[in-house]
């Protein structure tokens, strides 16, 4: 069984200098906190109060019941056998990763040729932005005879996916009539939300309306492609349960208390000491396969959402070893690295020239594919290109891009691929995911929460007349208004 290899030689002092490469003491001194958080992760997962408590039981996900992922895995080819287009609605983690699945693990313009789709339905993603030209246009063009829904909201009141959601049932109800909601499947909390309570609403007129499945207790959105995107990739004709076993496979090397043997501690600690102690802030992902640019995109969400914090952590442990996390508002921290989504060879053309004579305050990580689905021969250039193929133009492009980072002391480490494939691509997801998890652990801070995102939020609602605003958080916009002195605009 092939497996990803992380590869982080130009890390270290001895590729690109002690100035922006880690030293063996440097590594060395990390054991201590490496060793104290593998043993809390490990603690934690162990409970599942803990896990769906504190928002990791995504760690869960790669061994779901085989009953469960049967039935997804056949929802999904109903639908594909029965519908043309299919519209799936939803943000962050449930736009990100369900993108990110697609672009990976199907053909290159899926869409546009039915061939390279294998006859499945064509996907549009909408709820991820209020933009009116892309839904507008959408829905003026797609048949909604033809066209499945699928709308995937944890509380069912995220603003962008709500108002797109209501939209398109408009838009299906006029169209078809009442049998609308046999052509919409909601992903949803299992028990509570606005969403929940449409679905049980419509089912108990219609058992075929509205069906549903679950966000699972503890899952959050950027941790949730194992779960909410499950469906998305049946109906793209995934094997999903491959997907899984990648994850599980990373989990057991990710489960090594070993700094040497797992992976995403070596990831956590080579970055947590560039950007503690070398300056390295900003993040590069820079995949050398157009087929992972949205996996980057992904990890971008996860990265920033993760570990972007203001505060410290406070941990509670109760008597029952159940634990509590706080935002130590005594503890101002305002850390994270902040990531960059890019992809070679296109963006060498660009940011690259930035990444090399730039600010040094970056890392870069590459994924190298080393065999691809299809390749290309160069012919009639008389030159240098000629007979060259388009797979070792790749790997050469990669290859020299690291080594000109390491001729300026620029510190860099690739992710190896063998190909890609739905177990690999499973492996790869699952590495990000338990890295960040580590390294929320070295900085002390919790990375399954996202408060600042609840800041445009609320003052959305309030200037929308949203009525179930906490009073205080209306106080504090009406007593800081956003001001617009005309003198300072041009």
């Amino acid at each position: 069984m092939k497996h990803l290899r992380f590869d982080f030689n130009n890390m270290f002092s001895h590729s690109v200098g002690a100035s922006g490469g880690v030293t063996d003491s440097e590594l060395s001194s990390m054991r201590g906190q490496i060793a104290k958080a593998h043993k809390h992760i490990t603690h934690i997962l162990k409970s599942e109060e803990n896990r769906i408590g504190l928002g990791l039981e995504w760690t869960a996900l790669p061994r779901q019941d085989s009953r469960q992922i049967q039935r997804i895995q056949e929802l999904g080819d109903e639908i594909a056998g029965s519908y043309e287009n299919v519209i799936s609605l939803g943000i962050g983690g449930s736009y990100l990763g369900l993108k990110a699945a697609q672009e990976a693990l199907c053909n290159p313009y899926y869409n546009d040729f039915l061939q390279a789709r294998n006859g499945r339905p064509r996907i549009f993603f909408e709820g991820n932005n209020m933009d009116p030209d892309t839904l507008s246009v959408l829905i003026k063009n797609l048949n909604p005879k033809k066209t499945f829904v699928v709308v995937i909201s944890k509380s069912g009141e995220t603003t962008e996916t709500k108002a797109a959601f209501a939209v398109i049932e408009k838009w299906l109800k006029e169209n078809i009539g009442d049998k609308y909601g046999r052509q919409i499947v909601a992903i949803t909390d299992p028990k509570s939300g606005t969403l929940r309570k449409k679905v049980e609403s419509e089912q108990s007129l219609d058992g075929l309306d509205f069906r549903s499945l679950p966000v699972l207790k503890g899952v959050g959105g950027r941790f949730s492609e194992f779960n909410v995107g499950l469906l998305h990739m049946a109906i793209v004709g995934v094997n999903i349960r491959e997907v899984l076993d990648g994850a599980a496979s990373m989990l057991r090397r990710c489960s090594a208390p070993s700094l040497t043997k797992n992976p995403a501690y070596m990831y956590a600690a080579l970055q947590t000491i560039l950007y503690r102690k070398k300056g390295k802030c900003i993040s590069v992902i820079m995949p050398f396969s157009e087929r992972l640019k949205s996996t980057a995109d992904w990890y971008v969400q996860l990265l920033a959402e993760s570990l972007g914090k203001k505060y410290g952590r406070r941990i509670r442990v109760g008597s029952n070893g159940v634990e509590r996390w706080e935002n130590d508002t005594e503890k101002i921290v305002n850390v994270g690295r902040t990531p960059i989504a890019a992809r070679g060879t296109n963006d060498l053309h660009s940011i690259q020239q930035n990444n090399i004579e730039g600010e040094d305050n970056k890392t870069v990580t590459f994924i190298k594919v080393e065999k691809f689905n299809e390749d290309i021969e160069v012919a009639g250039t008389g030159d240098f290109l000629e007979g060259r193929f388009y797979s070792e133009l790749i790997s050469v492009a990669e290859e020299a891009t690291e080594w000109a980072l390491t001729m300026e002391g620029r510190p860099s480490c690739t992710i190896i691929m063998p190909e890609i494939s739905a177990f690999l691509w499973g492996e790869l997801l699952f590495f990000f995911e338990m890295a960040t998890a580590i390294e929320g652990e070295l900085l002390d801070v919790n990375a399954f929460d996202q408060p600042g995102v609840e800041g445009y939020k609320n003052y959305m609602y309030y200037k929308l007349g949203k009525t179930d605003i906490p009073q205080e958080v209306a106080e504090n916009i009406r007593k800081h208004p956003l001001i617009k002195r005309p003198r300072y605009i041009l």
